[in-house]
């Protein structure tokens, strides 16, 4: 039955004051005017495509307070994730000298990323290379463990090919960077518990990554729309898309 006469609780205000506030802050900040090269993994360069062109998204789509939150909470995690590194006796740089972050532009500055850091030397008995890459993620426990059961790549191409394109495009900066694996880390939002993989440097990957935001680039700025990365409008990521309805309604196909 339904319940016309419900009234919000306390803990709902207090979350919808809270979701407002981030929805206004996000609303004032700068809309991104190039391609993110961490974005360049997805399966979609339609989706792409639309993020790229600052499209609308779909109504009711975009990121919810929740979302907002989520985010938040993951960056509050990484810096967590820092102190520990350091207090292990890592040397761990995630800002150059002038406070920026470490990161490229390329393309005229169409294309761009920041990395999460980079070590430059760690505790001997680990046997690590330096430069390395260091990228770090927070999950929930379902993402996590599937992660660690079938490896970054397999379970999470998206952050594969961003670390695989980080280190193609940060190796004129910090030579070497490409030459030893990056460490990937994960945090399981749910439990705390840690996952450290090292990625090999794949430039097979890296160079398609680069190809796409070529596609990408080239398309939108041509006026042509590139085609749908799904057949079926019913796919899993297709239902989750910000532009969706925006895709089916221009028409075309894979």
């Amino acid at each position: 039955m339904l319940d016309f006469n419900h009234q919000p609780r306390l803990h709902e205000r207090f979350t919808q004051v809270i979701d407002q506030a981030l929805d206004t802050e996000r609303a004032q900040q700068t809309p991104r005017q190039y391609l993110g090269a961490s974005r360049l993994g997805v399966s979609c360069e339609r989706a792409l495509q639309f993020e790229y062109a600052g499209a609308p998204v779909d109504p009711g789509k975009g990121f919810s307070g929740r979302t907002l939150r989520i985010f938040e909470v993951g960056h509050a995690l990484e810096e967590v994730a820092i102190r520990w590194l350091r207090l292990a006796g890592f040397d761990l740089y995630t800002r150059r000298k002038d406070g920026g972050q470490f990161g490229f532009s390329v393309a005229g500055g169409r294309v761009r990323g920041h990395v999460d850091g980079i070590f430059s030397g760690g505790p001997a008995d680990l046997g690590l290379s330096f430069p390395m890459l260091w990228e770090c993620k927070t999950m929930n426990d379902k993402n996590w463990r599937e992660t660690v059961k079938k490896g970054v790549a397999v379970a999470k191409p998206v952050y594969a090919a961003q670390m695989a394109i980080y280190q193609a495009y940060m190796e004129p900066s910090i030579p070497g960077i490409s030459d030893h694996p990056a460490l990937f880390t994960a945090i399981n939002k749910d439990t705390q518990e840690l996952w450290f993989e090292l990625v090999p440097f794949d430039g097979g990957l890296a160079q398609r990554m680069s190809d796409r935001a070529v596609r990408v680039i080239q398309a939108t700025e041509a006026g042509e729309l590139l085609p749908r990365g799904f057949v079926d409008p019913n796919h899993f990521e297709c239902k989750w898309c910000d532009w969706q309805e925006r895709c089916q309604r221009v028409g075309g196909g894979r």
